[in-house]
């Protein structure tokens, strides 16, 4: 009986990952754009300050700072900058 069991599970776990597979796949590709998108909006808004704008959120982006340097060199590879554009920030 236990065996049985665990074909049906395995079977559903199949059947599901393909459902997941064929209903999101062509969706796949829009969503990370966005995600991506999302993403560079709040790496601006972040280093808004550093790029000699005035940050209305500044007090509460300057926390996020030191979590997205980490991602800083694709972000303004992506911008289209080939070098960083602050003096402080050496990433390339």
């Amino acid at each position: 009986m236990a065996d049985i069991m665990k074909r049906l599970h395995h079977a559903h776990d199949m059947v599901s990952a393909w459902l997941d597979q064929y209903y999101n796949a062509p969706y796949r590709s829009a969503v990370g754009r966005e995600a991506r998108s999302h993403r560079d909006i709040i790496m601006t808004t972040v280093f808004l300050e550093s790029l000699g704008l005035p940050n209305p959120a500044h007090y509460y982006t300057l926390e996020l700072m030191p979590l997205m340097i980490q991602d800083f060199h694709d972000w303004h590879r992506r911008m289209g900058m080939d070098h960083s554009p602050f003096d402080h920030i050496r990433c390339c």
